[in-house]
């Protein structure tokens, strides 16, 4: 038999569909975390990158082997807190390498990676303060050599 509900009730499950009504009309936003739109890194010069420069700053000034193993065999130590980049320009395009270099919080705020060309950084010393770590040619240079980890 059919029981009568409360006004209670029916006002209740009458909020929720306008509820639901409303989030499923409205445009969707991308995600706050982990969102990347490759146009917003355009190169960052004018000048191509070159790999063999972007391989001596990977190896050296870049501190890249700190935290990935690369193939870069005749340095010794390499390490593992970052992802292997042997063949990451495979996996990349170099928009989004570029972006995982200048500003890789925009991609993970907790990453331990730090902003290579970002020059608002935190805990810095005075002399550092307002300087990016990698020039904009450095970037590309290091962005042109890893797009050639096929």
């Amino acid at each position: 038999m059919f029981k009568p509900i409360s006004w209670g009730i029916a006002s209740a499950a009458l909020a929720v569909i306008l509820a639901v009504h409303a989030q499923a009309a409205s445009p969707k936003k991308p995600p706050e975390r982990g969102y990347f739109d490759v146009s917003r890194m355009a190169p960052l010069t004018d000048q191509p990158g070159d790999p063999v420069n972007g391989r001596v700053i990977a190896a050296g000034k870049g501190l890249c082997l700190s935290c990935h193993v690369m193939p870069i065999p005749e340095q010794a130590d390499h390490g593992d807190v970052g992802p292997e980049l042997a063949g990451v320009g495979s996996r990349l395009q170099p928009p989004e390498l570029r972006l995982r270099i200048a500003d890789p919080k925009v991609l993970n705020p907790d990453t331990p990676m730090p902003s290579f060309y970002k020059k608002d950084l935190n805990r810095v010393a005075k002399k550092w303060q307002g300087q990016s770590i990698l020039t904009a040619q450095e970037v590309e240079d290091v962005v042109a050599y890893l797009g050639t980890l096929k």
